[in-house]
């Protein structure tokens, strides 16, 4: 894939951007605090912090108790763990769950930006809210890096815009506003896959390095790479016959790989080197003994039971009712993708056409030779989404349904169907899987609330297929119903995802 010039419009778009994943924000964080003090909490242990394993001198009452109140009593479900991390470290086995990239920048801008707040509301207050400003900021930024990439791979300005704004108020929403780590991770997976698209390797490696530091889902991101290694020595070593330029393009591949999956790897020897370095066989875990010891899988197996059909139980049945919309949404945009495009598909790309390699495919392009192309690939994609633009006003002057097919040169081109949304298409049914087969299902919300192709998809089907178009109504409702029960449950500490 590559780089294109902004319209004279892009910039009006990014505005608009910002403004929705802002109001989106102060909708949710407006909910959550009329819920607040509408309803009373499930569970009313969110203020209760005990003192840190190690001693520290910040557990004195602050002079603004009611302030310090009203900002702790939204730490609840697993915003516990973040602050508690963030505050006094990993003090317990079961804390290595959560990944330190989240706890470790609540720590700084508790210490620096909102340090002065520790003297009238508390240090556990500061923290939290440290948390907030954070997460609410790095959803806007993500918010951002999802319209250009959106913009790269659909080559169709309005289709992104409106896939952005459905990310802005989508379903999860909530878990974008409280102390989870879904915005930070957002902000570094859009990021890295939009540099990545768009040819900057080096900048995508590291954002993508960085979102397994925040979720331990991050380091399936090094997909990306290993897929267009894949191709790209494909391409080298049977189309171009150049076995030493298919080898450097493993390597290099492999290296990057590597450098995304380091950050996760060092925090699992960092759990080792706590949790069993210069302990007596006797304290020793069991999965310190294991051949491979990853704390991480452990800590998920025993604590919170999670394994392949684990959760496939009668009793788990209203979970998997709440996960339907999301799991079907996915579904729906994997099969829609699969027999629009069954030769690219199923043959992982092998069988491309070569009008769609002339365009600039992000896992068949060489970042050497983008440059060539690049005015050619610009004018001809701009040309054929201003034809098709074209068509769908004239078809409206007229009268018609807006319900333009999609050509084969289109699809090649522009939208939800071309090939360069296969990788991330293939990322989403295994995420997907995941989810259903492995994980507790109800997180499936937030879990994929951040794969591209779901808003691809209902943007494409929204825009183009008017009998589709009730799509956009059953879209937007179950959005808007999440958004109001996720604030009212979540924040009261009832269930929810």
């Amino acid at each position: 894939m590559v780089q294109t010039s902004n319209p004279p419009h892009d910039h009006e778009n990014q505005a608009l951007v910002l403004k929705s994943a802002t109001f989106s924000r102060l909708i949710v964080l407006t909910l959550t605090i009329i819920y607040r003090i509408l309803v009373s909490p499930y569970d009313t242990s969110a203020p209760i912090n005990p003192p840190c394993l190690t001693p520290n001198n910040n557990n004195t009452l602050p002079p603004f108790p009611r302030v310090a109140s009203a900002i702790e009593n939204g730490v609840v479900w697993d915003s516990v763990y973040f602050i508690r991390i963030a505050q006094c470290g990993y003090e317990y086995e079961q804390f290595y769950a959560f990944l330190p990239l989240l706890p470790i920048s609540i720590s700084f801008f508790s210490r620096t930006v909102f340090a002065v707040f520790v003297p009238f509301i508390g240090d556990r207050a500061v923290l939290a809210l440290s948390g907030y400003v954070i997460n609410n900021l790095a959803f806007v930024f993500a918010a951002l890096y999802f319209y250009k990439l959106s913009t790269v791979i659909l080559k169709d300005h309005g289709i992104a815009l409106q896939a952005t704004i459905l990310f802005c108020f989508n379903p999860a929403s909530i878990f974008y506003s409280s102390i989870y780590s879904e915005s930070l991770y957002s902000l570094l997976s859009f990021g890295g896959m939009y540099y990545f698209a768009s040819g900057g390797s080096n900048l995508s490696v590291l954002f993508l390095a960085l979102s397994g530091c925040a979720r331990s889902n991050g380091v399936l991101n090094a997909g990306y790479l290993c897929f267009q290694t894949m191709h790209q020595a494909y391409d080298a070593m049977f189309q171009k016959k150049r076995v030493i330029l298919a080898l450097q393009v493993v390597i290099a591949g492999a290296i990057r790989s590597a450098f995304i999956f380091a950050p996760f790897i060092a925090f699992q020897a960092y759990g080792y080197y706590n949790m069993c370095v210069g302990r007596s066989p006797v304290e020793l875990r069991p999965w310190c003994k294991a051949r491979v010891p990853l704390l991480y899988n452990y800590i998920q197996s025993h604590y919170w039971d999670v394994g392949f059909l684990r959760y496939f139980q009668l009793k788990q049945l209203p979970n998997f009712l709440l996960a339907t919309p999301i799991l079907s949404l996915a579904l729906c945009s994997v099969v829609h993708y699969a027999k629009s495009r069954p030769q690219i598909f199923f043959s992982l790309g092998f069988q491309t056409s070569t009008e769609e390699k002339s365009c600039g495919v992000v896992f068949l392009s060489d970042d050497l030779s983008r440059s060539k192309i690049d005015g050619t690939v610009e004018k001809s994609s701009v040309k054929v989404e201003e034809n098709f633009n074209l068509t769908r006003r004239n078809k409206v002057m007229k009268g018609d349904k807006v319900e333009v097919p999609i050509e084969p040169e289109l699809a090649a081109r522009l939208g939800y169907l071309s090939a360069s949304v296969l990788p991330f298409v293939l990322h989403l049914v295994f995420m997907a899987g995941t989810a259903f087969f492995v994980m507790h299902v109800q997180v499936a919300t937030r879990f994929l609330s951040a794969s591209p192709p779901i808003y691809w998809f209902a943007s494409y089907m929204i825009r183009h297929h008017a009998k589709c178009f009730r799509w956009g109504y059953m879209i937007w409702a179950y959005s808007a119903i999440y958004i109001f029960l996720g604030s009212l449950l979540f924040s009261n500490f009832y269930p929810f995802t």
